[in-house]
């Protein structure tokens, strides 16, 4: 088990990207929460095998349909205790 955090930016936020992130996380089963910041990011905290992470960070690369990706930024975290993924709103 490995844990990330990735921080999209771009036009990411009134697009449907959390939802689509929570969709897509729970298709591969990996845990953790996704949540819009204030400087019109969004913000991912992941924990699964490194592969399944690997996964997500391509899909987060390109997002929705109607999200224009910039940067993905991914660093190491710590493995939590989480259960599921969840919309911070």
């Amino acid at each position: 088990m490995k844990a990330i955090t990735i921080n999209v930016i771009g036009k990411v936020q009134g697009v449907w990207y959390r939802a689509s992130t929570q969709q897509k996380a729970i298709e591969l089963g990996v845990m953790g929460t996704v949540r819009n910041l204030p400087n019109g990011s969004v913000w991912i905290e992941a924990q699964a095998e490194e592969t399944v992470l690997e996964q997500l960070i391509e899909w987060c690369k390109v997002g929705p349909p109607n999200a224009n990706v910039l940067e993905c930024i991914v660093d190491q975290a710590i493995v939590k205790e989480i259960k599921g993924f969840e919309v911070i709103r």
